[in-house]
């Protein structure tokens, strides 16, 4: 499970900004069996979810950006990049004294039972510092340093001995290639659980739904466990649709004139990416009626042009949102809101917040502008975060359960005051419709 996560000097985030998943003590009796899970041998609990608030252009969606990239680069950065590429990483451009500083990442999470703390910081060149600590409470109450990476200087744990051996024979870490990521190129096993732990992490960024709806299409087309409980919730969510139909569509490279227009435009442009061709046709099965609404039949018609924007996201959400409760892996969305009724959106996040329907633990980050959602049924205090922007362009990121706020307080009501920060300060728009004439006479 994932414990905090750390970035500094990245994108808007100047100082260091840190979202936690340890659970306050001060809200310990709110909503305690369903959205929060006791970690006996590290004597904390740990929530289940989380939500990001902010005006627009505060840093919501680059602090889950931040969280993407750490990701990417530690499975990718030592097969996907190559001697003299640059690292990716933007640090905060408004100021003189971090233009030119390292970016730095730091997570801590959970892998059975062994707490992990890895970070590093990097500038576009190289990395700068790159670390890995474990603490097991069952045997000591400390951490144990794996390697720790001083730009290139390299102190490694027992459990790295033959790494380092290849790393002093042949100089394998490049200036550009995370510790990590290469370690588990070549199987060190305990770089191998890691990565597979990130690997296993999903991110859902971007509004519009066909960036990951191809995740859900293919589980229903499998008829796989995930695919018979996305069919099923639709039905339940009252949208209209009885079954959806997905098959895949083979063509013949030279013959693919004839195919509808849609179908052919996607066909092009997978052709012009160069990338593996798969089309996939996807339909909704809704009842007909007769004048006196007696059931006459069911009919299949086009999904992507029958269906609403609304109902396409949510297929396209549901593939990942079960995934992630059937594996207990952590799941960040972009906007999850963005097209949904508010009654949907707030039945997906008790999805997480269940032991029920989340067995194993599994963890949801999300931002929005939804403030419906801002309800104590639903979330705890520590549980709701903010993002603020100053004067300077730099954002911060900071928790509910950090305000002083009276017992019983309705968190939208406040929010929307502007009592906890993170919404807009709108100066007053009228006088941009006044006449010319009214501007002189004053």
């Amino acid at each position: 499970m994932l414990v905090q996560f750390s970035i500094q000097n990245f994108k808007t985030f100047r100082k260091k900004s840190t979202i936690s998943f340890v659970a306050s003590n001060y809200d310990k009796i709110d909503l305690e069996e369903s959205n929060v899970v006791n970690i006996e041998n590290f004597q904390y609990r740990l929530l289940k979810s989380a939500v990001i608030y902010g005006s627009n252009a505060s840093g919501k969606t680059k602090f889950l950006d931040a969280a993407a990239f750490l990701r990417w680069f530690i499975i990718n950065s030592s097969t996907k990049t190559q001697e003299g590429d640059k690292i990716n990483v933007q640090p905060f451009a408004f100021n003189t004294h971090t233009e030119k500083k390292p970016s730095e990442f730091e997570i801590i999470f959970i892998i059975d039972d062994t707490q992990y703390r890895y970070g590093f910081e990097a500038n576009k060149k190289k990395i700068i510092s790159e670390w890995l600590y474990q603490k097991k409470l069952n045997l000591k109450p400390k951490e144990v340093e794996l390697f720790y990476r001083e730009k290139s200087t390299f102190t490694f744990h027992k459990l790295f001995k033959k790494f380092e051996l290849l790393q002093k024979e042949g100089d394998i870490i490049r200036d550009n290639a995370l510790i990590l990521s290469l370690a588990n190129q070549f199987k060190v096993k305990v770089a191998r659980k890691l990565v597979k732990y990130f690997e296993d992490l999903s991110f859902l960024l971007g509004n519009e739904p066909n960036y990951y709806e191809g995740f859900s299409l293919n589980q229903i087309a499998e008829k796989s466990e995930i695919g018979i409980k996305i069919i099923e919730t639709i039905k339940r969510f009252d949208i209209g649709i009885s079954d959806i139909n997905v098959k895949e569509i083979h063509i013949d490279n030279d013959k693919y004139n004839n195919l509808p227009k849609e179908i052919l435009n996607k066909f092009i442009e997978l052709k012009k990416k160069e990338k593996e061709i798969q089309i996939i046709e996807t339909e909704a099965i809704h009842k007909k009626y007769d004048i006196d609404y007696n059931f006459v039949s069911s009919e299949a018609y086009d999904f992507d042009n029958t269906e609403s924007a609304g109902t396409q996201k949510l297929l396209a959400l549901l593939g990942p949102i079960f995934e992630s409760l059937t594996n207990g892996s952590s799941l960040f969305i972009d906007e999850l809101d963005s097209r949904l009724h508010p009654n949907i959106v707030s039945h997906l996040i008790k999805l997480f917040n269940s032991s029920e329907s989340n067995p194993k633990n599994a963890q949801l980050i999300f931002n929005t502008h939804n403030s419906n959602l801002l309800n104590e049924n639903i979330f705890r205090r520590d549980q709701i975060w903010f993002v603020q922007k100053n004067r300077y362009g730099e954002a911060e990121i900071y928790s509910l359960a950090d305000i002083k706020i009276r017992k019983n307080s309705n968190f939208e009501e406040k929010y929307l005051q502007g009592s906890y920060g993170g919404v807009p300060y709108i100066e007053n728009l009228s006088d941009l419709f006044n006449s010319p004439e009214n501007e002189n006479e004053k």
